[in-house]
């Protein structure tokens, strides 16, 4: 009975959505977590040790979670690399950051953001955290949301039999919905929702999803250094 529910499990991870959508639904978990364990600590607690501890967490995690499926991502792939595809690219990172730190106004947020200041981390800690979170941001996280949002969504909204529908395939409605639920993800949603709406563009030009795991970041990675020279923490 053990190996029958064993075999079970390892078919549906097998699945092609579930290998798309888990990294990502476990990054959300750890927010969740987050949200639920900190009100149970003091604040000196959760900014010093908490916060930094179930960050690092996480990204192990998700981490460990994209090697485990990394085999099954057929369209990370690339025969070579193209240089003019390089630059757009490269242009709609920049861009998607440029309206990042511009568009934060009242009627285009959603919520309250957090805001944590690593600074609070006493001694060298900080710099390993600063390291860790620009990582997070840079690497990991353009990894597991461009494979869930432009690998799996887009391609879903198309066809629930989404292995079907080749990278880069262009219906408005994929294009429009899988870019305003991009954007109802951030606290910053109408800069989210063009940032989607940048990132399809980029992928119906260039035809594969590492050009945009480039462009997104390239904007988080900018958006991070711009964070930390500014203390502009409520991009963060």
């Amino acid at each position: 009975m053990a190996m029958a529910d064993k075999g079970k499990l390892t078919i549906w991870l097998e699945t092609p959505w579930v290998s798309r959508a888990f990294p990502f639904a476990a990054y959300m978990l750890f927010i969740l977590i987050q949200d639920m364990v900190t009100p149970l600590f003091s604040e000196a607690i959760a900014s010093v040790w908490l916060t930094p501890v179930i960050y690092a967490i996480k990204i192990a995690a998700v981490i460990a979670v994209l090697i485990y499926f990394w085999r099954s991502y057929d369209e990370l792939r690339m025969e070579n690399i193209e240089p003019a595809k390089l630059l757009w690219a490269l242009g709609a990172g920049v861009f998607v950051f440029v309206l990042w730190i511009n568009t934060d106004w009242k009627f285009a947020t959603m919520g309250n953001p957090t805001v944590y200041d690593p600074r609070l981390i006493p001694g060298n800690r900080v710099y390993i955290f600063i390291a860790l979170r620009l990582f997070g941001a840079s690497v990991v996280v353009p990894i597991f949301e461009e494979i869930f949002w432009r690998s799996f969504i887009l391609r879903y909204i198309i066809n629930p039999d989404f292995t079907r529908v080749n990278i880069g395939a262009f219906t408005w409605a994929s294009f429009l919905i899988s870019s305003v639920l991009f954007g109802l993800e951030h606290y910053l949603w109408l800069a989210g929702i063009v940032a989607g709406l940048c990132y399809n563009l980029l992928l119906y030009k260039t035809k594969h999803i590492n050009y945009c795991i480039l462009a997104h970041g390239i904007t988080n990675f900018l958006l991070g250094l711009y964070v930390l020279f500014t203390a502009s923490w409520r991009f963060w």
